[in-house]
């Protein structure tokens, strides 16, 4: 069976703390909000910028209490005190995409986690 491409877990409106050219890439999350939505260390993440529009595509690796850390080249795609939305996703066949919800948290001002989301799904759709 065919598969596509799903939403499997976003942090959102988290603020960007430093940006380190010097590291070899990626991008460090606060632990929490990593084990909240489920993003685990090396996945593949998108990084979407809110305020300048820019986007990335990286991998996540644990950070300390509060850090959002754009590394690498990546510390070119944003400025401290930018806000991003980190997003990965999963590939998933027509049954699994019908029962499986995404993991979806605010940010808070301080990067902890302000809210969870309950995405609900159509079951008419």
């Amino acid at each position: 069976m065919a598969q596509r491409c799903f939403l499997s877990a976003k942090i959102h409106g988290a603020t960007i703390t430093c940006a380190n050219l010097e590291y070899r890439g990626s991008i460090s999350i606060d632990t929490v909000l990593m084990k909240t939505v489920g993003i685990l260390p090396y996945e593949q993440v998108d990084v979407y910028n809110l305020d300048n529009g820019e986007r990335l595509t990286t991998y996540a690796i644990p950070g300390a209490k509060g850090e959002i850390c754009l590394n690498g080249a990546a510390a070119h795609k944003g400025a401290v005190g930018q806000r991003v939305i980190i997003a990965s996703y999963v590939w998933l066949d027509e049954n699994e995409a019908r029962t499986r919800k995404p993991k979806v948290a605010i940010a808070d001002n301080d990067n902890g986690v302000d809210q969870i989301l309950e995405c609900e799904l159509d079951p008419d759709f």
